[in-house]
């Protein structure tokens, strides 16, 4: 068990990915069933009941369930009715396409006066797919100053990948608590409800995922170690509350929001057991992987989760960091190249300065290079990059910016395109200083003042005959 200190308070976690756990609330010790999940009598008197995040025919090594012992059943609560989804939405076929590159200025916190907490704080940014079909994506941005009080929140549609930007979260799940800062991240998997607490002002981006859940990207020929390591992956312990008060539960079903009431608090299981458990991880303890002879290598290096398609090797979406470490490429323009790409990539700023610009690229904000839209450092990034020192150096030391990368055609929402009032009208002007370097006299050293020893010169064309 890991110890960590959390508002005022300890928190324990069960450390590595994918694992199979079981745990207790110390209060209430031996309520986990021996020999069995489902007994005609729970200890205790609690109630069984199994959360499955996958089929119950899925593969051995991809099945994801959890048997949870509570003390009410999640079913004992009244219908559900419409809930306001504000800006929260799933419907990205109404959304006019707009290939631009896109950025975004830093999203707004809401004032003081206006309290708004997590799930009302939520704003889509772009997405693809429908959750109806179970394929595709959202990109959100949570904005909140206030905590959820006697409220729950579940997603039936997919998982959330939350990225903290500022402002702590505490997260009170079924499975026991997290607290989540910035640098951190926490996925929350479909259908595990959960609650969150915050400490004052609070903003960060969500990647909401539909096809399947995350796992850590094969490492090929790196080997059995480097990037994130799964016993850095560290799991909630089992905690519950027995209050009977008024609960209001949301849940996101279909892209749309509905609520319900019941007289219980939801976070009542007792003691739990199984691998489909929400997970925090500490950023800073990545193991980057990087070029140390020449040319500049993909960002696939920095891959901290992935959601895969059914086509190998190609991503539903991908969290990717770029976190700080050390440059040695020799004869390399270091920073990232220009490139257009099958991928749709949106990036955003935890803290720092990105390398490639350095400028209006601010914590907060974003930007979204769309499918085969071209993308790059910015001019002055390049003019930098093109004549430094070749030395060793430290690379976005003090930053950590990260992408989410999906191999599908995001649209922009309304909300993305005009009602945030954050677009940077002003992002395709940092390209255009970029000069004309082109220089048609230019020679290699091997052929200059007559020299012999480069290439050899082209064969003049055999002449043809009839």
């Amino acid at each position: 068990l890991f110890l960590i200190m959390s508002q005022s308070q300890d928190l324990k976690y069960l450390p590595g990915f994918g694992s199979e756990f079981e745990s207790e609330d110390p209060r209430c010790p031996g309520v986990l069933p021996k020999g069995q999940n489902n007994p005609q009598k729970c200890p205790y008197g609690l109630y069984a009941e199994q959360l499955s995040g996958s089929a119950f025919t899925a593969p051995r090594e991809s099945n994801k369930r959890s048997w949870l012992y509570r003390i009410r059943p999640s079913v004992q609560h009244k219908p559900f009715s419409n809930f306001p989804s504000g800006n929260f939405t799933n419907k990205f076929v109404d959304c006019h396409p707009n290939p631009n590159q896109l950025r975004w200025h830093p999203f707004d916190i809401p004032k003081d006066s206006e309290k708004q907490d997590f799930v009302s704080g939520i704003s889509t940014v772009c997405g693809a797919g429908d959750p109806c079909s179970r394929h595709g994506i959202g990109i959100h941005i949570y904005a909140c100053n206030t905590s959820m009080t006697n409220k729950a929140f579940y997603n039936s549609d997919g998982d959330f990948l939350i990225v903290p930007q500022q402002g702590s979260l505490h997260i009170y799940t079924e499975f026991g608590q997290m607290h989540v800062a910035p640098n951190e991240i926490c996925v929350i998997q479909q259908g595990i409800r959960f609650s969150v607490n915050v400490e004052g002002p609070s903003r960060g981006y969500i990647l909401e995922v539909f096809d399947a859940h995350f796992i850590l990207p094969n490492l090929g020929p790196i080997g059995a170690n480097g990037l994130a390591n799964p016993r850095d992956f560290l799991h909630p312990t089992a905690w519950y509350e027995d209050r009977e008060e008024e609960f209001v539960i949301i849940s996101k079903y279909q892209g749309a929001l509905f609520s319900c009431e019941q007289g219980h608090s939801p976070f009542d299981v007792v003691g739990w057991h199984g691998n489909y458990v929400p997970y925090k991880y500490d950023l800073s303890n990545f193991m980057t992987i990087n070029a140390v002879s020449f040319d500049h290598a993909d960002p696939s290096i920095f891959t901290v989760l992935t959601c895969q398609s059914v086509r190998p090797g190609v991503a539903i979406a991908d969290f990717v960091i770029f976190p700080p470490r050390w440059g040695v490429a020799d004869h390399t323009f270091r920073p990232p190249y220009y490139h257009r790409n099958c991928m749709s990539e949106f990036m955003g700023l935890i803290h720092g300065n990105y390398e490639a610009k350095e400028e209006g690229f601010r914590p907060g904000g974003a930007t979204l290079h769309s499918m085969m839209t071209p993308h790059g450092p910015d001019a002055k990034c390049f003019d930098m990059a093109s004549t430094a020192e070749l030395k060793p150096q430290r690379v976005a030391e003090g930053t950590m910016a990260f992408m989410f990368e999906s191999s599908l055609s995001m649209a922009v929402t309304k909300w993305g395109n005009e009602t945030c009032e954050k677009v940077d009208k002003q992002y395709y002007k940092c390209w255009g200083p970029l000069k004309k370097n082109f220089d048609p006299n230019w020679k290699p050293e091997s052929l200059k003042d007559g020299a012999i020893d480069g290439p050899t010169k082209p064969a003049k064309h055999a002449k043809h005959t009839a």
